[in-house]
């Protein structure tokens, strides 16, 4: 069956409610060292393992009325909201990019994004253990995009971008390392693949977008806290929603940029 780009945005929604299930596990056991298989999902107060029924997304917390079934103890909103929102990621992601080879690789880095990023404003950290797997993982998606579709140029592209994105961070971070975290400088490389694939131009907007983002919500909560200058604001949420921003709706001012070069 040859699949269309609406039958590509529903099998992603879908897919989204799902991997964001899988998302809210990771978010919860990777930061405190604990295995995300084992053991299977249980309410984090009572231990009282999940029926299945209890465990689908967003629908049971409705229908639990927001609280466990056996010890009542109130149930996050984090849980439907980043299943509904990855689900919602996916879908738009599906409808930008396309039924075409690339789509799997820009469906696993958006699901990275929002892992790191609810990790990082919950922790200030962003794991070893998501950051490496999922590079890995969408660069074998993309050398698989780039054989199927012959894209053998993006792929070249996608290498570069990230060889930049790291070694711009890096120089930041070398320069200022209480400012600029490493995990930021190891999430810039999973961004400047992404971005790269779609060309240089796209990792110099999509960086750009991201310092851009973080100093204006920056500067708002240090005016709105009593922190001022000394209060500290995870940066790789910014850095994964400029890349996000770039890759789904930037293509525009990208392609403004290349003409600058022509």
């Amino acid at each position: 069956m040859t699949v269309t780009t609406p039958i590509a945005i529903a099998y992603s929604a879908v897919l989204g409610l799902i991997i964001g299930s899988f998302l809210n596990v990771v978010i919860a056991r990777i930061p405190v060292g604990e295995s995300v298989v084992q053991p299977p999902s249980h309410c984090p107060k009572c231990n009282t393992q999940l029926r299945a029924v209890d465990n689908i997304p967003v629908l049971s917390w409705l229908l639990l009325g927001r609280k466990c079934r056996t010890c009542r103890t109130p149930i996050s909103a984090q849980y439907p909201a980043v299943e509904a929102g990855t689900s919602l990621l996916f879908a738009f992601t599906a409808w930008r990019i396309g039924a075409h080879g690339d789509l799997p690789a820009h469906l696993v880095a958006a699901a990275a994004f929002v892992a790191l990023s609810v990790v990082d404003l919950q922790t200030r950290r962003l794991p070893d253990r998501i950051v490496f797997p999922s590079t890995l993982m969408t660069t074998a998606a993309f050398v698989v995009a780039a054989a199927v579709d012959d894209r053998w140029g993006n792929l070249g592209r996608a290498g570069l971008g990230a060889s930049i994105a790291f070694g711009i961070l890096m120089l930041i971070h070398v320069a200022k390392p209480d400012g600029m975290g490493f995990g930021d400088v190891k999430l810039a490389l999973l961004c400047g693949l992404v971005l790269g694939w779609h060309g240089l131009a796209d990792v110099a907007l999509g960086l750009y977008g991201g310092f851009i983002l973080g100093a204006v919500i920056g500067v708002g909560v240090m005016i709105t806290t009593k922190g001022g200058r000394r209060t500290t604001i995870p940066f790789g949420p910014f850095l994964a929603a400029g890349t996000l921003a770039q890759v789904l709706v930037g293509g525009p001012l990208a392609d403004a940029l290349r003409r600058l070069f022509d």
